[in-house]
């Protein structure tokens, strides 16, 4: 039987991005507070100090900062038909484990979405006619729209430092910023990056072509900085180890560099970390949640009273939690009904492998950050008529140079034997002169009726619960929209003076062995009608008002953008409804 903890206020599921913000906004307002991290407690400027945290053999290759399959892991399969089995070891995305949660080894790309994102099938039927889209395209508007969450998304930018150059300040188009951007309150934090070798060639050659690049919206500060909660962040020193690691500089924006320092001391917040929420409880009626259940790392069983709970866990994980505290009508593919783990997307990823004359350019990619480079966005979201290319979506695109790690960056030409001599004076020929964006084209996917996460019926992990099983695949419109970005990012590339073009193009089926990105999304999505959203659109719960669900899993979509910015612009947009609304009267904020 569970012990039982004195009451709280408050209980927040996790403690990454969106947990540690909504703590910080409800401890800020009075409340008791208490955050519950399935991982361990991770301190950057302690723990990954400079001088040994840049380890790509221990951080990137061997996952020391991500959870385990021996933990916890997912089954998968394509379609319905097959038999979803075991993921055994990380490949298309990488679930975090511990504080700070995927902020904490993110690149720190930090976008805001279209203001046509979040109206999606409105614009998309508008623009070309509901027959336009593939009849089993589950796509949704949010029931929140951009405008109203500009002010958040500000919040957000500047609690993190965030460098770049806006395009669209107050309605005004601004020289060398994104054209194509919703209208911003106020510049950027801190200024761009500045670029390198790579970026600004491909810039030259996009901006001959009749494109606008720009510099990559960024967490990675390019000058001293103190957020508004007082917290300090040093330049970044370009050492080319963001995704994957942490960073001990203070560089990089991650909650433990924005908003832990100041969360961590109130007397009105505790964490418990190395606890693994296993339901949320609720009471009789079943429309109310009373706490949540907890185990530690000796395998007693906690109970955690509180009157409101925050789940903010990874996007798979809320949605875990969620069916398994038979929260919301689980999702049927056969009847398109139900709303807990409808709306399943991930992102459609492809590249370009540039080799150029090796006795003309030195690149040299080591110099290099998460989020540095210049990008262009003509043929993201609905920027370009879709009428002719019989495909929606898009992506943006961009020589992005995360870095030039030796373990991994060894671009040689496809004919190269794989190993050998040959090999090593490949790489050796080829490693200064070739351009491989960490970023190249990274594109939307959009959501069907067929793809969608639900419990397994026969693999449990190590406490008895079902795995979650993910059923996935590309769609024809995916798969054209990629072949068209990344033919158009290849033109870019031979304008620039490419030798040669290799393109990588995205294929189906879903590969879940091939690294991606660890943009999930949806699961628990948003939205205006109850019975195809499992959250309203201050992200509370249908059907418990008093639990509200963080981060991407809210995503009736996803866009051809890093979800980041808008899941910290979610998490403060919700916060401030609990704060100024709720905690008033608390009860549902939209009434169905």
């Amino acid at each position: 039987m569970a012990r039982k903890l004195p009451h709280r206020d408050v209980v927040v599921i996790g403690c990454g991005w969106t947990g540690s913000i909504v703590a910080n906004e409800l401890t800020d307002a009075g409340l008791n507070v208490v955050a519950i991290e399935r991982g361990p407690w991770r301190d950057t400027g302690t723990q990954y100090a400079p001088n040994y945290a840049q380890d790509e053999l221990r951080y990137r290759i061997r996952h020391e900062l991500f959870l385990r399959p021996a933990q916890t892991t997912f089954t998968f399969r394509n379609q319905q038909s097959q038999t979803a089995l075991p993921i055994r070891t990380w490949g298309a995305f990488m679930p975090p484990n511990g504080v700070g949660g995927g902020g904490l080894h993110w690149n720190a790309e930090t976008w805001r979405f279209l203001p046509s994102d979040f109206v999606l099938r409105s614009h998309l039927t508008q623009r070309y006619g509901a027959r336009f889209l593939p009849a089993d395209m589950t796509i949704q508007d949010w029931g929140v729209t951009f405008e109203e969450l500009e002010p958040h998304y500000d919040k957000y930018e500047y609690l993190c430092g965030t460098s770049g150059t806006a395009g669209n300040l107050r309605g005004k188009i601004q020289e060398g910023g994104n054209p194509f951007e919703g209208a911003r309150s106020r510049p950027y934090p801190n200024p761009a990056q500045q670029q390198p070798y790579g970026p600004m060639l491909f810039a030259k050659a996009a901006r001959e072509l009749g494109y606008k690049p720009f510099p990559q919206p960024s967490g990675n500060m390019s000058q001293a900085y103190r957020n508004p909660l007082g917290v300090r962040q040093g330049p970044c020193t370009y050492c080319g180890f963001c995704e994957w690691f942490a960073c001990g500089n203070y560089s990089k924006a991650s909650p433990q560099t924005t908003v832990l320092p100041v969360l961590m001391p109130k007397g009105n917040f505790q964490l418990r970390d190395n606890s693994e929420v296993t339901r949320i409880n609720l009471d009789p009626s079943r429309k109310r949640a009373t706490g949540v259940t907890f185990v530690d790392t000796s395998g007693t069983e906690w109970e955690q009273p509180a009157d409101l709970v925050i789940l903010a866990a990874y996007t798979i994980f809320n949605v875990q939690l969620l069916l398994l505290s038979q929260i919301g009508t689980p999702y049927d593919p056969q009847s398109n009904r139900g709303v807990v783990g409808r709306n399943f997307t991930h992102q459609t990823i492809s590249d370009c492998v540039s080799f150029f004359d090796r006795t003309k350019f030195v690149f040299n990619p080591f110099i290099s950050s998460g989020a540095i480079g210049m990008c262009i966005d003509e043929f993201n979201g609905d920027n370009f008529d879709h009428g002719p290319h019989g495909f929606v979506g898009g992506g943006y695109m961009g020589q992005v140079q995360t870095n030039g790690r030796p373990i991994e960056t060894t671009p040689v030409p496809p004919e190269t034997p794989r190993w050998g001599a040959e090999w090593k004076r490949a790489v050796r020929d080829n490693y200064q002169s070739t351009l491989k964006p960490g970023t190249g084209v990274h594109g939307s996917m959009y959501s069907y009726r067929d793809v969608y996460v639900d419990l397994d019926p026969t693999y449990r992990d190590r406490l008895g619960r079902p795995l979650v099983r993910i059923t996935m695949d590309f769609h024809e419109n995916e798969l054209k929209q990629n072949r068209f970005l990344t033919d158009k990012f290849a033109e870019i590339y031979q304008a620039a003076g490419a030798q040669r073009v290799v393109k990588e193009y995205r294929k189906g089926p879903y590969d879940i062995t091939k690294y991606q990105t660890t943009h999930l999304c949806g699961g628990a999505i948003m939205g205006s009608d109850p019975r195809t959203s499992a959250l309203n659109r201050y992200l509370q719960s249908w059907d418990v008002p008093n639990l509200f669900v963080m981060g991407a899993s809210a995503f009736p979509q996803n866009a051809g953008y890093n979800p980041t910015g808008t899941v910290g612009a979610l998490a403060y947009w919700s916060a401030a409804a609990i704060r100024s609304t709720y905690l008033k009267n608390p009860g549902p904020l939209v009434h169905a």
